[in-house]
């Protein structure tokens, strides 16, 4: 816990989304259950095992004291979540959340809801790959973007304010992909989006006529029964991929599963889209640091051939 305690007493105000702890990396004995996360103005603490009330007490006076200190006159606000054999317990510990909750990052905007789930709208380990995808289309004005598994959109927002001339967007969650719409009317992109609320794999022929793509992003979840299972679903995706990309295209290939390595993605991508070319890994945020960059979230890049 001190470790915690250590990071609260250091952290300072800012204006976008960001990770403040990182227990989970394993780089804090002790602390491997904890994270501390900021949506401004909101701070949410997430345990993956029961607190004790004098530790949640304990958490609430550092971050009073801290915030008194960094922002005097404005109220802390500050929820809990504890997330345990498969259930998650939700609690607002002091303060208020904003409705409509919305949250910057790079000078996009986005609708999170840190009251209910356990996933709040915006992946905070994913700003790198967000930013690669700005930069990668920055440098490519009207590319086109197949983004698969898209939950709230937020690559879509990011690719368009880059200068996609248009995103895909497909996710099997109705509910997700409607946020999805709220975050493209908020930075004011609606016009290169389109959103498909459907199962991919009973989508392919909506998806495939909509390409060729110069970019392909995949993000889907580890493991979600009845969606997706990374060990057995992530193949059929990879046999698809070159006929996604236009020459020259490039795939965003991303995995948040502690227990599958990079070789993971390699191994297969070898096998089962050899055409496509490795170039590299995107670097996860400094505040996710880990002590396995095999447990780590994995973004990868690949490319197809170029034309003739």
């Amino acid at each position: 816990m001190q470790a915690l305690l250590d990071a609260i007493h250091h952290l300072q105000p800012g204006a976008d989304a960001h990770r403040v702890f990182h227990g989970r990396g394993g780089l804090y004995a002790g602390c491997e259950h904890l994270t501390l996360d900021a949506y401004p103005p909101v701070f949410v603490l997430t345990s993956f095992r029961p607190l004790a009330d004098d530790q949640l007490v304990q958490v609430g006076d550092a971050l009073q004291a801290r915030w008194s200190q960094v922002a005097p006159g404005e109220p802390l606000n500050w929820v809990f979540q504890c997330r345990h054999e498969g259930r998650s317990d939700t609690r607002l510990m002091a303060g208020a959340v904003p409705e409509p909750h919305v949250v910057s990052e790079e000078g996009a905007r986005y609708r999170v809801h840190v009251l209910r789930g356990q996933n709040h709208g915006l992946f905070l380990d994913m700003a790198e790959g967000r930013r690669w995808v700005r930069a990668h289309v920055g440098a490519r004005p009207g590319a086109a973007m197949l983004n698969l598994f898209a939950y709230t959109c937020a690559f879509s927002v990011a690719a368009l304010q880059a200068g996609a001339g248009r995103v895909v967007n497909v996710d099997m969650s109705a509910g997700a992909i409607a946020i999805g719409q709220q975050n493209h009317r908020l930075n004011g992109v609606e016009g290169g989006a389109s959103f498909l609320p459907h199962d991919l794999f009973k989508t392919w022929g909506k998806v495939t006529r909509g390409g060729p793509y110069d970019l392909v992003v995949v993000d889907p979840p580890s493991y979600q029964k009845g969606s997706f299972v990374a060990t057995k679903d992530y193949a059929r995706l990879m046999r698809r991929l070159p006929e996604l990309l236009a020459p020259g295209g490039h795939a965003l290939l991303c995995l948040n599963a502690p227990e599958l390595g990079v070789a993971f993605l390699q191994d297969q991508m070898r096998e089962l889209a050899p055409s496509l070319r490795f170039v590299e890994r995107v670097a996860n945020p400094a505040a996710f640091a880990d002590v396995s960059a095999d447990r780590a979230l994995k973004v990868l890049v690949y490319a197809a051939p170029a034309g003739e």
